[in-house]
C-alpha cells in the first residue's frame, strides 16, 4: 500500500493541457457516449474524471516514500504498452523518468480512442494494482450526478460507491454503473425488440393523429408558432410569433434552402390575413426577418409592434399559446398555428416542406379529444391515481423558468396536444410491458431522450433537425417549435431514440458493476475509514438549480415507473417532486420566495457538513479531490469555509479545460471554460497555528509561480484566477488556525481578499509593467487607476486557449427575450464581468468604481459593463466628435492634443472659443473638475478614434506629443493590444494605430 507519507501524482504534477484537449474534444463526441443515455447538468467528462483519478491513485515515483515495488511493478506495465514512446525504454530506469512517463499515460488514456482499448486499460488497471497490492480502493462520489467519476473508477477496476439525492440522476446512475455492466452489450438486442414492440403499438393506438399524405410522403415533425393577435385599433391582424423565416438553412451543398414568406390578404370587413409560401430563395435577401425579437411582435399587415407585456398578456390567457384553437365547428379560430410540414418521401432522399392542410389540424382535433377524454376519465374516477398529464407546478424563475410569464404554470403545459396523447400512450405501453428491471430503467432513458424533443420548448436547428430542450440549463419561451412524431429515424424521434440509447449500450466498455444509492451528501451510510479516495463533484453554488430542473424528467418517469425505488411512491404527497429542502444549492439567488432560507451560509454549512462526512469515511491515508467551478467569489468562498470546516487541507490544484468556449454563456462574458480540480487531504489534528506575516510572505511568490505555470498551459482570465485560489490555500490550510501577531483570528474571507489583491497586483505587473510597489504607493508616473481597471478588466475575461475545435452543447442562439448574449446583441453587452469580481480585484487596488461610472464602465444590476471606445467619442471630444479636434490639431501645430479633451470640463469661455462646440454627452460644465485632464487611457482611446476617423495627420501629432512625454502612452496601447480579443474592433485599431508610430 501507499504509505500515508508518500505524496499522490495528482499533488506533484498533472499534464493540463493535453487532458484538457482531450476533455474539450470530448464533448463533441455524440455516437457512442455514454453521457448521451440521459441528460444531466455540468456533468464532467470522461477525460479529466479518468485522469484526475488515476493521479490520485499513483503514487509519485520520485517521492523518497514510494514503495520500490511500485516503482518495479509500473516500468513493466509501462514497458509494455503497445504504444509506448522508445524514449520510455530508458527513462523508465530512473525515477524522475518514471514520473514523466506516467505523466504521459495519463494524458494518453485521456484521449477518447484509447479509453476503450484494452492495452491502455491494462495498463492502468495493473498501475492501480501496483499501488494498492491488498485489494482494490474503494473510491466514493456523494455527488454522483451524471456518473463521470464512478464510471471511470470502475473502468481503473476499483470499488466505486456512488449515490446522490436526486431520483433522476439515481436513475442515471443504476443505469450506467449497475444495468450495463451487469448484462453487458447483448442488452442492446433486448432494448430494441421491446422498443420496437412498443413503437410499433403507440403508432397502432395513436395511427389517426399521424396520418400519412395522399402522395405517400411521412410527416416527420410540424413546425408550430405560437399566435397573439394586432392590437392596433384598424388592424386585429393574427400575429405568428416567428424568429427566423428559414426552414433549412444549412451551408452544405447537397442540401436545399428553404424558408418561409408571408402573404398578407385583405377580406372586406374582417382583419387582414397573413398565408404563407414555401420558397427556395436565390439568395439570403430574399429571405424576410422574423416577426418577434426580444418577446416584441411585429404584425406583418401594419407594422405596429406589440410590446413585451401584451405578448405575455395574451399568451397567459393561451396557457402558454401551444395548443391549437378550434370552434364548435371544428375551425381553427386561434393558438397555435402550423407554418410547415416536414416531409420524407418514399422515391427520394431528403427532407421536404410543404404547408398544413386541414388533415393536419383534424389530427391535431383528435388529440386534443383524446386528452380530454383522459382528464375526464381521472376525475370521474376521484383522482385517485396520478393525473395522466403533469400538472405539478412548475415555478417561476428568473434565469432558468421564464415560461410561467407566458401563462406555462405546470409541467404539463409544457406540451401541445398530440405531444401529450404520445407520451401518455409510451408511458402506458411502459407499464403495460413485461421486461426485467435492466430493461424498464433503459427504456426511461429512451423515453427520456424523446421527452427532450417532444415538448414546446424544443427548436429547429438550420439544418432543420430539432434542438431538444435544455439546450441551455434552463427553459425559456421558444416562440416556434417544432412537433417530432414517434418515427423518422433520427434522435429526435422515438425510433431515432431507441437507436441511440441502444448503441451507447453496445459500445459500452466492460466494466465491473456497482450498486448506486439514494443519499444525502451531508448524512452518508458508509462506516468510518472505509473509501481510499473521496473524489466529488458538488453543486456549484447557485449555478444550476439541479432539482427543479430535473422535475422535468421526473414528473414522467414517476408515471412510467411508479413502484421504482429511485422514484418512490408517486402517492405520497411529500414525493409531488424532487427533494429540494436538502439539496446543497444557493437557490436563494433564483427564487428568494421558496427558497428564503437557502442562503450562503446554508450552502455553506451544508458543504462543511458533507465534507466532514467525507473525512469520516475516508481512510487515514486516503486521499480527496473536489471538482469545482463559480465565476463569483461567494461561491468559492462558501465551498472553501466548507472545506476547511469540514477538516481538509488543500495539496494541490489543477485547472482543467472542460467547456467550449463557443457554447452560449461564455461569449463576450467571464464565463469558465476551466473546471478547478482541488487535492486535499484530511487535516492533521495536531495541525500548527500559522503566522499572518509568513503566510503573507509566502504567497505572493505561490501565486506568481503558479500564474507562471497556468499561462504556459493555456490559461487565461478569469480561469487563471480561481485557478490561483487552490495554491493560495495550500498555505491557509495546512494550519490549524492563522493568527496575527497579537493574537487574532484571521478569517478565511480576509485572506481570501488578500489573493485577490495579490492576483490582482501580478495581474497588472505582467500586463503593464507596473511594479507591485508602485501601483500600492501610486508613485508619480505610473498609470492612472482607468488604465489599471481597463486593464484587469480584459485580463480576467480573456479565454483559456481553445484546446479542440469541439462543437458546443448549447445553442448558437436561443429565443429567450430575457437573454443578452443572443444573435444581435446591442454592442453596449459587448465586454461585461460580474461586479463581485469587479470589486474584490478594485478596492485593495485602490481603484474606486464609483469614480469611473459613466466614464469608463456602467454597472447595472449587478454586471459591470466597459464602454466601448465609440461610445466614449462624445464624452471625449463633445458633439462634434473628433473630426472637430482633428480639424484643430491639424490646423494648428502647436496645439496641445492631450489637453484637448473632456470639452464640457474646461471654463465656459474657453469652451466657447473651440468653434461653437457644446457638450451634448449629459455632463454638465465642472462635472469632471476632479479628473479635468485626460488620463493616458483617454489619450489613447482618442488615437484609436482618429485612427477610425481616417484622421492620419491628427493622429501622428498625438502619438509623437505622447511619445515626448514619456512611454506610459505606448505602453499602454501595446498592452491592451495584447489584451483585446483577436479579431475585435479594438484590437484592429490599436494594431493600425501602433503601426503609425514612428521607429
Amino acid at each position: 500500500m501507499i504509505p500515508k507519507e508518500c505524496k499522490r501524482m495528482a499533488e506533484v504534477d498533472f499534464p493540463i493541457a493535453e487532458v484538457s484537449r482531450h476533455a474539450v474534444r470530448e464533448k463533441s463526441i455524440k455516437r457512442g457516449n455514454p453521457s448521451a443515455l440521459h441528460l444531466w447538468w455540468a456533468r464532467r467528462p470522461l477525460a479529466s474524471s479518468r485522469a484526475m483519478l488515476l493521479a490520485l491513485l499513483l503514487p509519485d515515483p520520485c517521492d523518497p516514500h514510494c514503495p520500490d515495488d511500485f516503482k518495479a511493478k509500473a516500468q513493466i506495465a509501462l514497458h509494455n504498452l503497445s504504444s509506448r514512446p522508445a524514449r520510455w525504454d530508458t527513462e523508465l530506469q530512473t525515477d524522475t523518468g518514471l514520473r514523466k512517463a506516467i505523466l504521459t499515460f495519463i494524458a494518453d488514456f485521456a484521449n477518447w480512442d484509447n479509453a476503450a482499448n484494452q492495452s491502455y486499460l491494462t495498463t492502468g488497471r495493473t498501475l492501480v494494482q501496483a499501488a494498492h497490492t491488498e485489494e482494490p480502493p474503494l473510491v466514493v462520489d456523494p455527488f454522483a450526478g451524471g456518473g463521470s467519476i464512478p464510471l471511470e473508477t470502475l473502468r481503473l477496476g476499483c470499488d466505486a460507491f456512488a449515490s446522490d439525492l436526486n431520483p433522476v440522476a439515481c436513475l442515471i446512475l443504476k443505469v450506467m454503473l449497475e444495468v450495463i455492466p451487469r448484462h453487458g452489450p447483448g442488452l442492446a438486442d433486448e432494448l430494441r425488440h421491446v422498443g420496437a414492440e412498443i413503437k410499433a403499438q403507440v403508432e397502432k393506438e395513436l395511427a389517426n393523429l399521424y396520418p400519412k399524405d395522399p402522395d405517400g410522403a411521412t410527416p416527420v415533425a410540424y413546425l408550430w408558432a405560437r399566435t397573439v393577435r394586432c392590437e392596433s385599433p384598424n388592424c386585429g391582424a393574427e400575429i405568428p410569433l416567428i424568429r427566423s423565416m428559414w426552414l433549412c438553412h444549412k451551408d452544405d451543398k447537397d442540401k436545399t434552402k428553404w424558408a418561409l414568406h408571408p402573404v398578407v390578404t385583405r377580406p372586406v370587413d374582417e382583419p387582414p390575413q397573413v398565408d404563407f409560401e414555401i420558397f427556395v430563395p436565390a439568395s439570403d435577401r430574399e429571405v424576410c426577418s422574423g416577426t418577434v425579437v426580444r418577446a416584441k411582435a411585429t404584425c406583418v399587415c401594419c407594422n405596429t409592434v406589440l410590446p413585451p407585456d401584451r405578448v405575455r398578456s395574451q399568451l397567459t390567457s393561451q396557457q402558454g399559446g401551444a395548443d391549437t384553437v378550434f370552434n364548435e365547428q371544428g375551425i381553427r379560430i386561434g393558438g397555435a398555428r402550423l407554418a410547415a410540414v416536414v416531409t420524407l418521401r418514399p422515391d427520394k432522399q431528403g427532407r421536404y416542406y410543404r404547408l398544413p392542410t386541414e388533415t393536419d389540424y383534424s389530427a391535431v382535433r383528435l388529440a386534443q379529444e383524446r386528452v380530454q377524454e383522459m382528464l375526464d376519465s381521472w376525475e370521474h374516477d376521484g383522482k385517485q391515481n396520478l393525473c395522466p398529464i403533469p400538472n405539478e407546478p412548475l415555478p417561476l424563475m428568473s434565469g432558468t423558468f421564464n415560461v410561467p410569464l407566458y401563462g406555462i404554470n405546470t409541467w404539463g403545459d409544457l406540451f401541445a396536444a398530440r405531444q401529450k396523447a404520445a407520451l401518455v400512450e409510451i408511458v402506458r405501453q411502459m407499464r403495460q410491458s413485461v421486461v426485467s428491471d435492466g430493461l424498464r430503467e433503459l427504456l426511461a432513458c429512451v423515453f427520456s431522450v424523446f421527452l427532450r424533443s417532444c415538448n414546446g420548448n424544443a427548436r429547429l436547428r438550420p439544418d432543420s433537425s430539432v434542438a431538444p430542450a435544455f439546450g441551455m440549463q434552463a427553459l425559456p419561451i421558444t416562440w416556434t417549435f417544432p412537433e417530432t412524431t414517434i418515427s423518422g429515424g433520427r434522435s429526435e424521434n422515438f425510433d431515432g431514440a431507441l437507436s441511440k440509447v441502444a448503441q451507447i449500450v453496445e459500445q459500452f466498455p466492460p466494466l465491473l458493476s456497482t450498486q448506486p444509492e439514494q443519499a444525502d451528501a451531508a448524512d452518508h451510510p458508509l462506516p468510518d475509514e472505509s473509501a481510499g479516495v473521496w473524489f466529488t463533484d458538488p453543486p456549484y453554488y447557485f449555478a444550476i438549480p439541479y432539482a427543479d430542473l430535473s422535475d422535468f424528467f421526473f414528473v414522467w418517469l414517476k408515471r412510467a415507473m411508479p413502484d421504482h425505488r429511485f422514484l418512490r411512491d408517486p402517492f405520497d404527497l411529500r414525493n409531488v417532486l424532487t427533494p429540494k429542502q436538502q439539496e446543497l444549492c444557493e437557490m436563494a439567488h433564483w427564487d428568494p420566495n421558496r427558497y428564503a432560507h437557502k442562503d450562503q451560509q446554508f450552502f455553506e454549512n451544508g458543504m462543511a457538513k458533507a465534507f466532514a462526512e467525507g473525512r469520516r469515511v475516508l481512510s487515514d491515508d486516503g486521499i480527496g479531490s473536489v471538482v469545482f467551478a463559480h465565476k463569483t467569489t461567494e461561491g468559492w468562498e462558501a465551498l472553501l469555509s466548507g472545506m476547511i470546516r469540514g477538516g481538509w487541507t488543500i495539496t494541490g490544484s489543477w485547472p482543467v479545460a472542460t467547456e467550449s468556449k463557443n457554447r452560449l454563456r461564455a461569449r463576450k462574458s467571464a464565463a469558465l471554460a476551466t473546471s478547478v480540480h482541488l487535492i486535499c487531504r484530511p487535516r492533521p489534528t495536531d495541525a500548527p497555528v500559522g503566522d499572518w506575516s509568513d503566510v503573507l510572505r509566502e504567497l505572493p511568490i505561490r501565486v506568481s509561480d503558479w500564474m507562471e505555470r497556468l499561462q504556459s498551459e493555456g490559461v487565461r482570465g478569469a480561469d487563471l484566477v480561481f485557478a490561483c485560489v487552490g495554491p493560495a490555500l495550500e498555505i491557509f490550510s495546512r494550519y490549524s488556525v492563522v493568527e496575527t501577531a497579537v493574537g487574532d483570528e484571521v478569517k478565511l474571507s480576509e485572506y481570501l481578499a488578500k489573493v485577490w489583491e495579490v492576483v490582482g497586483r501580478a495581474a497588472l505587473e505582467q500586463v503593464l509593467g507596473i511594479a507591485e510597489s508602485q501601483a500600492r504607493n501610486g508613485a508619480i508616473g505610473t498609470l492612472e487607476e482607468d488604465a489599471r481597471l481597463t486593464a484587469l478588466f480584459l485580463w480576467t475575461l480573456q479565454s483559456s486557449s481553445n484546446y479542440a475545435s469541439g462543437v458546443s452543447d448549447e445553442p448558437a442562439d436561443t429565443d429567450n427575450e430575457e437573454d443578452s448574449t443572443t444573435t444581435g446583441t446591442r454592442q453596449k453587452k459587448v465586454y461585461q464581468m460580474l461586479f463581485d469580481v469587479t470589486r474584490r480585484f478594485a478596492q485593495p487596488l485602490g481603484i474606486n468604481l464609483d469614480e469611473w461610472k459613466s466614464r469608463i464602465i456602467e454597472i447595472d444590476k449587478g454586471v459591470v459593463r466597459l464602454i466601448s471606445v465609440s461610445e466614449r467619442s462624445k464624452q471625449l471630444f463633445g458633439a462634434d466628435g473628433a473630426s472637430a479636434l482633428a480639424d484643430e490639431i491639424e490646423a494648428d501645430a502647436t496645439a496641445s492634443p492631450q489637453l484637448s479633451l473632456f470639452p464640457e470640463a474646461e471654463p465656459t469661455s474657453k469652451r466657447s472659443t473651440r468653434r461653437g462646440r457644446k457638450s451634448t454627452n449629459g455632463y454638465k460644465a465642472g462635472e469632471l473638475s476632479t479628473r479635468r485632464y485626460a488620463t493616458t487611457l483617454d489619450r489613447v482611446h482618442a488615437a484609436m478614434l482618429f485612427q477610425d476617423s481616417g484622421r492620419s495627420q491628427a493622429l501622428r501629432a498625438l502619438i509623437q506629443s505622447e511619445q515626448d512625454k514619456g512611454p506610459d502612452f505606448l505602453r499602454l496601447a501595446n498592452a491592451l493590444s495584447a489584451l483585446y480579443p483577436n479579431g475585435s474592433y479594438e484590437k484592429r485599431l490599436l494594431d493600425a494605430m501602433l503601426l503609425a508610430v514612428p521607429r
